[in-house]
């Protein structure tokens, strides 16, 4: 059996920077700064991360309160942001394809490993019919860091399965450097796609076992498990 663990944003779907915008919002509510993430990298990183950073960026503390009440916010703000009419929210090339096809294969378990806390990863996919094809997953209410959630989410299926995943057989699939980067201390195998904000160039120097420009070139993707079954 193989464990795909993909991230949403940039690898299954662009949501047109309903995420980015929520947060400012959010954080312009509560701290009444319209910059707040000024200069922060959200690419491949936790929301609780760049939460922090925000926040350090003030002279606060991080407190685990403050953490939820913005969090609160930013959730309440997503759901509105993310049904906006937004010409650059799209589906990412070949996802729509490949969905179904691996949710069909008996060898394949289909699950998410994502920065997004929990509910902002389901209402960006259920925008765009997608979370159907994913049974759990590993989010940032799990674990603000994310290098532990490829763990997570192994334990998540063992739990669920009543069987144990070699690491080896997990694949966490994603546009960045640090999705390649999370995988490693768990040994998992690691597919990136550069759907993203970063080239094949970086992608490929950041090490990862499958590199695709996208997925649009579905029988190369699904070759990769068809011949394990």
């Amino acid at each position: 059996m193989k464990l795909l663990l993909f991230d949403v944003d940039l690898t299954l779907v662009n949501s047109g920077g309903a995420g980015r915008r929520a947060m400012m919002q959010a954080f312009q509510q509560l701290y009444g700064k319209s910059n707040g993430f000024e200069n922060i990298s959200f690419a491949g990183r936790t929301d609780p991360a760049i939460f922090r950073d925000a926040v350090e960026r003030l002279g606060l503390l991080w407190q685990q309160e403050t953490e939820d009440a913005f969090k609160e916010r930013y959730l309440e703000i997503l759901k509105g942001e993310i049904e906006k009419p937004n010409s650059k929210k799209h589906i990412e090339p070949g996802v729509q394809a490949i969905l179904p096809e691996l949710a069909q294969m008996k060898n394949v378990t289909l699950a998410l490993l994502t920065g997004n806390w929990y509910e902002g990863a389901h209402a960006k996919l259920e925008h765009f019919d997608l979370l159907r094809f994913f049974e759990f997953g590993a989010f940032a209410d799990d674990s603000w860091q994310r290098h532990e959630l490829p763990a997570i989410a192994a334990k998540r299926y063992n739990e669920k399965t009543s069987k144990e995943i070699s690491p080896a057989d997990v694949f966490v699939i994603g546009d960045t450097p640090r999705d390649i980067a999370c995988a490693q201390p768990f040994g998992a195998r690691t597919i990136a796609v550069a759907t993203g904000l970063f080239s094949h160039e970086e992608l490929q120097a950041a090490g990862p076992d499958y590199l695709f420009h996208d997925f649009s070139k579905t029988t190369e993707l699904l070759a990769i498990f068809e011949a394990a079954q």
